[in-house]
């Protein structure tokens, strides 16, 4: 399998991805822990994933298997969401729109599992706090920080911190890595699929949903031509009512920013970081209220 020529490979210094044809059909999806991964990637909560018929609406829980150094997820497709919301075509919104809804109704099953013992923080969220509070951060962290600094003072900042320790209060189970990246429509046939695994953690389910929504408020903002209130407005509908608006809101922030000290850390400096800083502090200020549908939760 780790022959075949990869139909994409693409990554950062925190972790690598490389999309093989399945020979049962379909597409493999194998990430490998980066050079500057904290720990070998592992899965140890993917066995209370609920297991959800295409009957349901749901997507796939692509539920990470052992492979080689890394974790493989099985999928219909070779491009994630992130690419197609980059496409103008109608059935490529058609398809997001549908991705959307099938991935809200797998969270709702995700977070009904709750989960005794002893809190496992998001990878996200553990590595956002390590950022703020500025622990061994390469160079272009370092800097980015540093620039928070002012643009967002201190205030800005330990609002940021307080709702990250929130967002990982709760016994529910979590996926951590909602996002567009991690949403697979299919190319032709077959079922949605959210990769699922490394990143599975305990804590509100409004973490899930704010951290789908930060990448669709962050696209947004990036190519406001396209817009996106409407696959937002789905996807919430999708799930459900019950999450508090509020936290939602305040977890998209945390993505947004979570993504940006991400891309600094692993990925190395860009002057776009100057304009980030500007829109998290945006964001921080209106509580990530701008992601979240007016009257939708």
């Amino acid at each position: 399998m780790t022959t075949a020529a990869p139909v994409a490979e693409y990554g950062t210094d925190l972790q690598l991805t490389r999309v093989l044809h399945d020979p049962g059909g379909g597409f493999l999806w194998w990430h490998l822990p980066g050079p500057l991964a904290a720990r070998p990637l592992t899965a140890p909560l993917a066995p209370l994933v609920p297991r959800l018929g295409p009957e349901t609406g749901a997507a796939l829980a692509a539920v990470a298997e052992p492979y080689g150094d890394g974790l493989l997820h099985r999928a219909a497709g070779s491009a994630s969401l992130a690419a197609w919301l980059r496409d103008p075509r109608p059935q490529a919104r058609r398809l997001a729109a549908h991705s959307l809804v099938s991935a809200a109704r797998t969270l709702r099953a995700v977070h009904r599992v709750r989960v005794p013992g002893p809190p496992r923080i998001p990878p996200g969220l553990r590595r956002l706090g390590a950022w703020i509070a500025g622990e061994q951060l390469p160079d272009a962290a370092g800097r980015l920080r540093e620039l928070a600094r002012d643009v967002w003072g201190e205030r800005r900042t330990a609002r940021l911190a307080s709702w990250a320790d929130d967002a990982a209060r709760g016994t529910h189970l979590v996926h951590g890595w909602a996002s567009v990246g991690a949403l697979i429509p299919p190319l032709s046939r077959g079922r949605v699929a959210l990769l699922t695994g490394e990143d599975l953690a305990v804590g509100r389910p409004e973490l899930d949903l704010g951290w789908m929504l930060g990448d669709l408020v962050e696209l947004a903002w990036a190519m406001p031509y396209f817009g996106n209130d409407d696959l937002r407005r789905g996807f919430l509908d999708a799930y459900g009512p019950g999450p508090d608006p509020v936290a939602v809101g305040r977890c998209a922030v945390l993505r947004v920013a979570t993504h940006m000290q991400d891309f600094a850390t692993y990925g190395g400096w860009s002057d776009e970081l100057h304009g980030y800083l500007d829109f998290t502090a945006e964001l921080i200020d209106e509580e990530g209220r701008r992601a979240v549908p007016q009257g939708e939760s």
